[in-house]
């Protein structure tokens, strides 16, 4: 099973792209997920992971329209790992998360 649930900020507003030739839309952004511990000299630390977020079609729409730098958000989808060639002729990997529902929490004045 490929399940990822991810609760976060949003930390770049929302790029569409709009496929005219074929119907369909993309939507991009990134989300920051904190994690707290506790380091060996007793200080309360924090972890920060980005996480590339991908959605298509109308959850792309539903994103552009309502989601902007900052929002608390829930995200749910699937991991999905690509690759491509840069313009050296190396080979690039990515990772992001196709969201398949979005979840507005909060805003950035939460």
């Amino acid at each position: 099973m490929n399940k990822v649930l991810l609760i976060g900020r949003i930390g770049k507003d929302v790029e569409l792209i709009d496929f005219e030739d074929s119907c369909h839309k993309k939507a991009s952004f990134s989300v920051a997920t904190s994690t707290y511990y506790k380091a060996k000299s007793g200080d309360k630390q924090e972890k920060t992971d980005w996480h590339n977020i991908v959605c298509w079609n109308k959850t792309a729409e539903i994103a552009d329209k309502y989601l902007k730098k900052g929002d608390q958000v829930g995200i749910e989808g699937e991991i999905n790992t690509r690759s491509y060639e840069d313009k050296d002729g190396n080979t690039r990997y990515v990772t992001e998360i196709k969201a398949d529902r979005i979840e507005l929490l909060g805003s950035k004045k939460d």
